[in-house]
């Protein structure tokens, strides 16, 4: 089991980036479906009460006290056949690498869990906790981790601006040291923005990964943390250079537009191409 903090710092308030990052998780699902592949939203409701506990337990961080009772729980599928490396598919049974994922979005704490019950059974999950506060990335146990959880942790800072983004996932009109919003005034970010910017906040995000199948539950742990910070680079170089698409939009205007979105993704994952990222 790897278990890796990610923290990203950005420039703009824990408030703002509520709307920001659904706004932006709209609009990428959009890039990533097409052609039999991409994401199917299965649900996206309010939900009260802790969830159940076979899925994830109480909802919070590991101290009980601020445990977050209520929020919004998405369910969906990523069909995942062609973005896998080839030496995965060549593992993988035709049907078996479609992912499910579930999310209880108690703002500010989120928890996913990524699983792949047809297939893997108990023996496949991803759990991404993720904290949001408004400071620069310096909170040294954001999530309350007891002491051996602690020896464990990898703590990796993603720097949206700076950090090493690979030529094929590179987009110009992506590029936050570019990027100046024309709502905001925000922009470009310079070398050191953490240290100066404001607003400012951070998302802690604890990643822990359980792959078990004898051979090769390094390897897949190893490749999945690499890329579940890919992913959080490149998308939240997205959400801060679409921040003139986000800027003023409430929260009813984002449920507005998952419900549309929905739609148009029933819509795209049976035409076209397949599009978007492509695990390395």
């Amino acid at each position: 089991m790897l278990i890796r903090e990610f923290r990203v710092v950005l420039p703009m308030t824990v408030e703002e980036y509520q709307v920001a990052q659904l706004y932006s998780v709209a609009e990428a699902s959009k890039n990533e479906t097409g052609g039999g592949e991409g994401i199917e939203v299965k649900e996206n409701n309010p939900f009260t009460g802790d969830p159940d506990p076979k899925d994830t337990g109480p909802l919070g961080p590991y101290d009980e006290s601020k445990t977050y009772t209520s929020g919004q729980f998405t369910h969906k599928i990523y069909h995942l056949q062609s973005k896998v490396p080839k030496w995965i598919s060549l593992l993988a049974p035709k049907g078996s690498l479609d992912i499910v994922e579930k999310a209880w979005n108690a703002y500010p704490y989120c928890r996913t869990i990524i699983s792949n019950p047809d297939y893997m059974k108990g023996g496949f999950e991803i759990k991404i906790e993720t904290i949001h506060l408004p400071d620069r990335g310096e909170t040294e146990n954001a999530h309350g981790l007891p002491p051996d959880i602690l020896k464990k942790r990898e703590v990796k800072l993603i720097d949206i601006a700076n950090d090493h983004i690979d030529s094929k996932d590179y987009k110009k009109e992506e590029d936050p040291a570019i990027y100046k919003s024309e709502k905001t005034g925000r922009g470009p970010l310079t070398k050191d923005w953490i240290k100066t910017v404001s607003p400012v906040m951070c998302a802690y995000k604890l990643v822990t990964v359980q792959f078990v199948w004898f051979g090769l539950q390094g390897r897949v742990e190893s490749f999945i943390q690499k890329q579940e910070k890919r992913i959080f680079t490149n998308f939240h170089r997205q959400v801060f250079c679409w921040t003139d698409g986000w800027y003023g939009l409430t929260m009813e205007d984002i449920r507005a537009l998952e419900d549309k979105t929905k739609d148009e993704l029933d819509k795209a994952i049976k035409e076209g191409a397949v599009k978007g990222t492509k695990a390395d």
